[in-house]
């Protein structure tokens, strides 16, 4: 199946909505492996933020292991299972890769990545220069890679790692 191009849109202030709506589906079917709250990450989740109209989901589980049968519960919000990075976490595309409305990433409570994720997230939102550089550099990698999804996300883990470096710094 052919995946859907790397299309950035500017910010729509209807996804917080469609994150929290989804977020109660998510509850419900996620509650035997829940652990941690279930976060609004990536890129929709910054205010002003152009991103892909795609809404980044991650929630908080004990450990990988444990929650393979979770992959079962989301499948019936039509969420599709993909083993990509599966060493750190379970992720997901609703409702396909061709037309994506969801990313779902399952993650150990407290780990590293969820850390970083969090980390990453909330220096954006308090940072407007910051998340301008971002939104910049994901134009020109957009513009290079529609049709590669790797090489996009690729292109960003050097900025990605200095946001990083200097959010730890901070008292």
């Amino acid at each position: 199946m052919r995946e859907a191009p790397i299309a950035l849109v500017a910010y729509d202030p209807d996804w917080p909505h469609r994150f929290d709506t989804e977020r109660a589906q998510l509850t419900r079917v996620l509650a035997p492996w829940l652990v941690g709250p279930i976060e609004h990450i990536g890129s929709t989740a910054i205010p002003g933020l152009l991103a892909k109209p795609v809404i980044d989901i991650m929630a908080g589980v004990s450990d990988l292991p444990s929650s393979v049968p979770a992959r079962a519960a989301v499948a019936t919000l039509e969420y599709r299972y993909f083993p990509y990075r599966a060493e750190e976490m379970h992720w997901f595309c609703k409702p396909s890769p061709a037309h994506r409305t969801h990313h779902l990433h399952l993650v150990p409570f407290g780990s590293p990545l969820w850390a970083d994720r969090l980390l990453f997230r909330d220096y954006l939102r308090r940072t407007p220069n910051a998340a301008q550089a971002y939104a910049s550099l994901k134009q020109q990698l957009a513009a290079r890679y529609t049709f590669d999804r790797e090489a996009y996300t690729d292109g960003k883990s050097d900025f990605v790692a200095m946001i990083l470096e200097r959010a730890r710094a901070l008292p």
